[in-house]
């Protein structure tokens, strides 16, 4: 009777072993996942950082261009995580893009010409084809700014970015759409009236607009 009751307490033992190597097995798998998710969907700590990072700077500038300071804070969220220095993206298909237009081979990237670029080396159209500051302005945008690179990626970074936001889409952060200007940021389009969003990230727009409703609030604000 004994070795009876020994087998049915190694029963459950067995399931529990087979249950954690199972579970051990799949630690890759779920780190990964709460890797992403905390990517995705950054903390409540990161849109602090946002604000200490860029909230003075961004409401100076707000204030001077008449646009919505929580969407750029809700933006510098989404694009750097808050963080300062931003840091940068080179975007390869860009550079390809860019190269076509210095050799000819291509008239135009949006506002880019030959005429912009004929003098460029590999290394300026390297920093044209990279996104800087906090709401990683495209280098090339600098042409349409009439600037130099050095002040979207500099100190000024800040009041370049809303600039430019100013000149694209001024307009529907004035009217308060968000959801469009987020769409615009990121694809250069508006939100699709019919069929679901195009950005990199289907949850981009989604997002802004939750951070958005944050920094409206006292603790945002």
């Amino acid at each position: 009777m004994k070795s009876v009751g020994l087998r049915r307490k190694m029963v459950p033992l067995v399931l529990i072993s087979g249950l954690a190597l199972l579970l051990f097995a799949n630690l890759g798998d779920l780190s990964h996942f709460f890797k992403s998710s905390r990517k995705s969907y950054p903390t409540g700590n990161t849109l602090k950082v946002a604000q200490y990072n860029y909230q003075q700077e961004i409401s100076k500038h707000a204030t001077e261009l008449n646009l919505p300071p929580e969407y750029f804070l809700a933006l510098a969220v989404l694009e750097c995580s808050g963080q300062k220095p931003a840091g940068e993206r080179f975007e390869s298909h860009v550079f390809k893009k860019l190269k076509q237009v210095r050799e000819g081979s291509r008239s135009r990237f949006e506002n880019v010409t030959q005429a912009d670029l004929i003098d460029a080396s590999d290394e300026a159209l390297r920093n044209l084809a990279t996104s800087w500051g906090p709401f990683q302005l495209m280098g090339y945008k600098c042409i349409g700014l009439d600037v130099n690179i050095k002040d979207i990626r500099g100190d000024d970074a800040v009041y370049w970015g809303m600039k430019w936001v100013d000149i694209e889409y001024g307009k529907q952060l004035r009217k308060g759409k968000f959801k469009d200007a987020f769409h615009l940021h990121n694809t250069g389009r508006k939100y699709p009236i019919v069929g679901g969003p195009k950005t990199h990230d289907p949850k981009y727009v989604d997002r802004g607009l939750a951070y958005v409703d944050y920094f409206k609030t006292p603790e945002g604000a």
